[in-house]
């Protein structure tokens, strides 16, 4: 019997792909690209790339670093800002190499809370505050939107954080931005006015192109001595670059590809709302968490990838009985539903099912 093929709901990649102009950049891709450093420098510019990312921010070229995704120069922030035993503080429910990259300079971890409200996480902004004096960071990172939660940081919190944390190097990581069509804030001019702030983009999420490792940062004035660690001075990757430039001439396409993205997050929702016991959190990102009792979270594990349909079902502490399930295009979307729904009311399981109760 002939294996299904595997769609993957884990892995938060753009299922719906790069746009069609990224492709044509492939196959029209010469020697020159490829045989020669860049000569940007020669028209006053680290590169063609950094020069329009400025323009799209409205900053000066000097507050752009390119670097190979988001997981590059992050690397770099923590090497560069953290000093053995010194202390960066991290979300309690986040990606896992915020841990991983601390511990390779001998940082110590901090977590700041999140925590579940009506149909959405928050951050705690209240306590991070606090942190400031209790913990005396070196460093803080805060992801919005967050992973595996979904949520973001409204621009009012963000100020609160920023203006407490002053003289303390402050990254924001927006990996995951872009996928509300009609869009979030875009923050980027905070780092004209707050010099610790390092806002972190790639082109792998929204853009489809995490195959290529394109990501890019904005620092504020007080980041010189960083933008210099993170110097390349044979340039930038130029296939990269151009494709790059590419997706951000193709902004119509990807309008498309956000809509689409939050046609099946709201259809995720209603799935999802409509089985006693589940809980499905709001998202801004592509992908959404949901909790669910534990003998259904047991059920649809074992019989999702047992027809091709991988979801990662998180294992973490605070996170038994949830799923993340990155969106798929509207044709996955409607196959993973359809799946589920047959699953869920072929066992009876999630109809009927009292809601577990939580400790008091």
């Amino acid at each position: 019997m002939d294996q299904p093929a595997l769609v993957y709901f884990d892995r938060n990649e753009n299922r719906y792909g790069p746009a069609p102009a990224c492709m044509q950049v492939l196959r029209q891709a010469d020697n020159d690209v490829l045989c020669n450093y860049s000569r940007a420098f020669q028209h006053g510019y680290y590169s063609e790339l950094s020069a329009r990312l400025a323009d799209r921010h409205g900053l000066d070229e000097k507050r752009i670093i390119l670097g190979y995704g988001c997981e590059d120069i992050l690397k770099e922030a923590v090497h560069h800002f953290l000093p053995a035993g010194h202390t960066v503080l991290i979300p309690s429910a986040s990606w896992w190499y915020y841990h991983s990259v601390a511990a390779e300079v001998g940082g110590v971890t901090v977590e700041y809370p999140l925590r579940p409200a009506k149909d959405r996480y928050e951050y705690d902004v209240e306590a991070l505050i606090r942190l400031r004096e209790t913990a005396k960071p070196s460093l803080v990172l805060l992801a919005s939107p967050n992973n595996p939660t979904g949520n973001s940081l409204s621009r009012a919190d963000l100020r609160r954080l920023l203006e407490a944390y002053r003289g303390v190097p402050f990254v924001l990581d927006q990996a995951y931005y872009g996928f509300v069509p009609s869009g979030p804030d875009d923050y980027s001019a905070l780092v004209a006015e707050f010099d610790n702030l390092l806002i972190l983009r790639t082109f792998s999420k929204l853009y489809a192109l995490a195959g290529a490792r394109i990501g890019y940062a904005m620092c504020g004035s007080g980041m010189a001595d960083f933008k210099r660690f993170c110097a390349r001075n044979l340039g930038y990757n130029r296939l990269s670059e151009r494709l790059a430039l590419a997706a951000l001439d193709s902004q119509e396409y990807y309008g498309r590809v956000a809509a689409g993205m939050s046609r099946s997050r709201q259809r995720l929702y209603e799935l999802f709302r409509s089985f006693p016991g589940c809980e499905i959190y709001e998202s801004e990102a592509n992908f959404v968490l949901v909790k669910m009792p534990t003998e259904m979270a047991a059920h649809l594990e074992r019989e999702l990838v047992a027809r091709g349909l991988i979801v990662k079902f998180l294992k973490e502490p605070g996170f038994l009985d949830h799923a993340r399930i990155s969106l798929g295009n509207d044709a996955e979307t409607d196959h993973l539903i359809e799946t589920i729904r047959s699953l869920v009311a072929g066992t009876g399981t999630g109809a009927g099912v009292k809601a577990r109760e939580e400790p008091a």
